[in-house]
Parts: structure tokens; sequence; C-alpha cells
């Protein structure tokens, strides 16, 4: 499976736009203590990054581990392009922002478990 570079720079920019909209909405607004702002954070997250995994339509995590890679890649770098001048290299002292990077790496090889599109809700025919 080769590399489709509209979804490698699509879902990546949209995977830090997301999370950077979020977060710039929690700092405007001063959600910003304790533990709601990282869950609602962390579960937006996730479900990009599982969204992105399977838009990609792959059959196994090997196919989906080059762009969650890439993903995370790009996370650091674009942290590095808009982060860093506004909160200077000390954002990278931050645990929460490692784990991110971990999260955007692993949460979409999770898009291929569960298959929901194999559950059917229709009712059985008696």
């Amino acid at each position: 499976m080769g590399m489709n570079v509209g979804k490698l720079l699509g879902w990546g920019i949209s995977i830090y736009a997301l999370v950077f909209l979020l977060f710039s909405a929690f700092l405007t607004y001063g959600f910003v203590e304790g533990y709601a702002p990282r869950i609602i954070g962390f579960l937006a997250l996730v479900v990009i990054c599982i969204t992105a995994g399977r838009s990609l339509n792959a059959h196994s995590w090997l196919d989906i581990l080059p762009y969650s890679l890439a993903w995370g890649t790009m996370m650091f770098v674009l942290d590095v392009v808009m982060s860093v001048p506004i909160g200077g290299w000390a954002i990278f002292s931050d645990w929460n922002v490692w784990f991110g990077y971990a999260v955007v790496v692993i949460a979409p090889l999770f898009a291929l478990y569960p298959r929901f599109d194999r559950i059917s809700l229709r009712t059985a025919r008696v």
C-alpha cells in the first residue's frame, strides 16, 4: 500500500488544527484547571485519530503505522512552528505534549478494532 500524500498531509494538518483550536478555546474561556480539559482534549484527539486511521481503509495495522508515525512527526514539527514562538521550548518539558504525540501515533492503529461498520442494526426476520 503506497502512501497517499493527500490523506497524509490532510489528516496531519486536521489533527493538529482541531487540537490547537480546542485548546485555544479552552485558554480563551479559562477552562484550563483540573482534569476535565485534559480528558476532553484526549477524547477529541482519540476520536479524530481513529477517524483518520479508518479513512485509510487499511487491512492491517502495518498499513496504518507509517501514516501514524508521520502524523506524530508532523505534530512535533507544527508545534515547533506554531507553539514554540508563543510558549518557548519549555512546552516540550510538559509530559502532556509527549503523551499527545504518543496518542497520535497509537490511536489510529485502533481504527481496525472494533469494526463498527460490520454491526447491523436491522432486526432479524422470522
